[in-house]
């Protein structure tokens, strides 16, 4: 009897024994917990590291050069008044070239409005240079030819038919300042591998909705991008004629060229910046019947006179979190 209640008494103090354990190990568990949420609380601060943030200088946006948009129109002049009079309200805008390819030259009262609508919007006493770039042939790639004498090493290129608030504008600006090389813009697309092709090297043109779905893009369009100002004298002097004439001759195609492009001389994939967008026209080339059929045959075209498939695909997406409560 005495036996058993030993053995009674020897378990019972086993249990209490391993429970003191457990709870030993829950509460240095907490305590660990406790010490790693105070380091990274404290090295979230600048003195944790040993230099104060009131030491750092102060950054210096005043020197820093603005950017140049670069439309591109035809024969739409309340569109091209309605976007320059919205534009020239940004706050970072230097100077305006308006890409001309029409048989006419611009008219007066066209010229008199623009300069009016320069001289009534002044921002800090900037003065906004205006410049039609004149083009005696009809090519989409006039609207890649270099800018001579440019004053800014960004180049926003942009619509008639489409506008963005400059808050948005103001954004993506300040994004492809972190990557001055790579293209930084609103209107993502893809390239997708052919699944229908035993062929594997043959590719299909995405537009939106494949974008949406996945959450993948490979192109920026240059309907609504920033770039450096280089891309344009390697598109005008190193891209190649047989391309060139190929998009000239489809009158399509243009801003997939320009994605090759850059993807080719960086290795790496666009920005897609988060911003609203606002059509104010609807009869550009996408509205035509076939669009994406034609832009599947550029993509095949080009990978062929690249050599390779140059397009990296990326998941990220620029959202400027000071407009977003939830992020």
């Amino acid at each position: 009897m005495v036996a058993r209640i030993n053995g009674v008494s020897r378990r019972a103090a086993q249990r209490t024994a391993i429970s003191a354990v457990g709870s030993l190990k829950i509460k240095l568990l907490l305590f660990i917990c406790f010490i790693f949420t105070v380091i990274l609380l404290l090295s979230r601060t600048p003195s944790f590291f040993g230099w104060d943030q009131r030491n750092l200088p102060p950054l210096d946006r005043t020197s820093r050069k603005g950017y140049t948009l670069l439309i591109n129109t035809w024969k739409r002049y309340d569109l091209l008044k309605q976007s320059i009079s919205h534009y020239t309200s940004c706050p970072r805008l230097d100077s305006i070239h308006i890409v001309w390819s029409e048989p006419n030259p611009p008219s007066e009262p066209l010229l008199k409005f623009l300069n009016h609508v320069l001289k009534s919007n002044p921002k800090s006493g900037r003065k906004i240079e205006l410049k039609f770039d004149i083009n005696e042939e009809d090519s989409l790639n006039n609207r890649f030819k270099e800018i001579k004498n440019p004053i800014t090493d960004a180049v926003f290129s942009i619509d008639d038919d489409i506008i963005f608030p400059c808050s948005s504008v103001e954004f993506a600006f300040s994004v492809w300042e972190s990557a001055p090389d790579t293209m930084v813009g609103f209107v993502p697309r893809i390239h997708l591998i052919d699944q229908s092709n035993e062929n594997k090297d043959r590719y299909v043109y995405g537009g939106w909705w494949p974008v949406w779905w996945t959450g993948t893009y490979s192109m920026i369009l240059s309907k609504a991008s920033f770039f450096h100002r280089k891309y344009l004298r390697l598109y005008t002097d190193e891209m190649p004629a047989s391309l060139k004439e190929y998009v000239k001759r489809n009158r399509n195609c243009e801003d997939i060229a320009m994605s090759f492009l850059v993807a080719n001389v960086t290795g790496a994939p666009p920005i897609w910046a988060k911003g609203k967008i606002y059509e104010i026209g609807s009869t550009g080339i996408s509205s035509l019947g076939g669009h994406s059929n034609k832009r599947t045959e550029c993509i095949n075209r080009f990978v062929s006179e690249f050599g390779r498939m140059p397009l990296v695909p990326t998941n990220v997406k620029a959202v400027d979190s000071r407009g977003t409560w939830f992020w």
